[in-house]
């Protein structure tokens, strides 16, 4: 597959603030992807960024790790070209950014602890254009079994109201349904237990239905400014309107189960699509139909400046991806976990330049 006309090959002198970054974390972020693709390689993308093409630099990583910031540096200035990615659709990219909850939660309902964290129920079933039944709306990746064929599954309004009660799914309670709500958002979620245990879940499914985000349906029907809608907009008006929650949630009709997950190093995140677990503020969510998982990417945003005070401008390493990513200049920062990383992902949105380091072959066989 050749290289998408999406990139244009620059230099690394072309990455406003590449000098100034220190690229070992973004190093150590790669290097798990490194090995992890000796169980299972990723799939190469659509762009053409050819997953083989990544053999030499992560057989390099495996073998020899970096120690400090400037030995990573020539790591990825060795191996790699940079290309600046083509926006679509925009004048340049976007960024936002996505982070791990800390929540309190039980592992039985309480009169406090209500609202339930579920896991994947048996008669959901993975479906593609194999055995989609005609007429199916061709979005959904996921159906009930039914004992006359499958058919679209429960909705978030169904299921919270009792569709799925008596089945024994229930993995943990929280006691706010926002923060609930969120946690659906993200995939992901740091349970502190009643018991003083500490607990992870992450995303096992979804009910497939299109996600509907409650921030443009407040700013649609002129409750918040759309300019101004951020997570902590949207949560604020939740407190201020708590009889309207089901209201405006039942609209987003996709709904996530979970299972259970270990926390083995507190300072990294869940284990995400990329099958790694996320480094804070290194790793991003991408287009995993149009990126190949483990691209890094540099990524300059001059007016973000949540993320340590300064302009963004940081390689980050391709390791999630998600519904709401689409695009070949998009990308969702891993901002960590807890509430102080929830306070910077939930004001990013960003424009932003992306520069793809591509393996140096995949320009050499462009050339040849």
């Amino acid at each position: 597959m050749p290289l998408s006309p999406a990139f244009c090959q620059v230099t690394f002198a072309d990455l406003p603030g590449w000098l100034e970054d220190d690229q070992l974390a973004a190093f150590e972020a790669f290097r798990r992807s490194a090995f992890h693709v000796l169980t299972k390689p990723y799939r190469s993308g659509a762009l053409g960024v050819a997953f083989d093409a990544f053999g030499p630099s992560y057989a390099d990583a495996r073998e020899q790790p970096a120690t400090t910031g400037a030995k990573a540096r020539e790591f990825f200035e060795r191996h790699f070209q940079p290309a600046f990615v083509a926006p679509d659709g925009r004048d340049r990219g976007l960024v936002t950014g996505f982070y791990e909850p800390e929540v309190e939660a039980s592992p039985v309902r309480t009169e406090v602890f209500r609202i339930p964290l579920l896991s994947r129920p048996a008669d959901l079933v993975d479906i593609d254009d194999q055995n989609r039944p005609a007429g199916m709306d061709p979005y959904l990746a996921f159906a009930r079994q039914t004992p006359n064929g499958l058919v679209e599954y429960f909705d978030r309004a169904a299921i919270e109201q009792s569709a799925l009660a008596g089945k024994g799914l229930e993995i943990a309670w929280v006691a706010d349904p926002v923060d609930a709500f969120f946690i659906h958002v993200q995939g992901a979620a740091r349970l502190h237990m009643t018991d003083g245990s500490l607990r992870r879940v992450t995303y096992a499914a979804k009910s497939g239905q299109r996600f509907t985000g409650p921030g443009r349906i407040l700013a649609g029907i002129g409750e918040i400014p759309l300019e101004k809608v951020t997570m902590q907009s949207i949560r604020a008006w939740f407190k201020a309107n708590p009889q309207r929650i089901d209201e405006i949630l039942w609209q987003n009709r996709s709904y996530i189960f979970f299972r259970h997950a270990e926390v083995d190093d507190p300072a990294l995140g869940p284990i995400a699509a990329a099958k790694v677990p996320l480094t804070p503020g290194r790793s991003v969510a991408v287009d995993r139909l149009l990126h190949t998982f483990g691209t890094p990417f540099f990524i300059a945003a001059p007016s973000l400046t949540a993320f340590g005070g300064g302009p963004f401008a940081r390689l980050m390493i391709a390791q999630d991806t998600g519904s709401a990513i689409t695009g070949q200049a998009r990308g969702d920062l891993f901002a960590g976990s807890g509430f102080d990383a929830g306070e910077i992902a939930g004001v990013v949105r960003n424009d932003a330049d992306f520069f793809a380091l591509l393996p140096k072959s995949l320009f050499a066989g462009a050339s040849s």
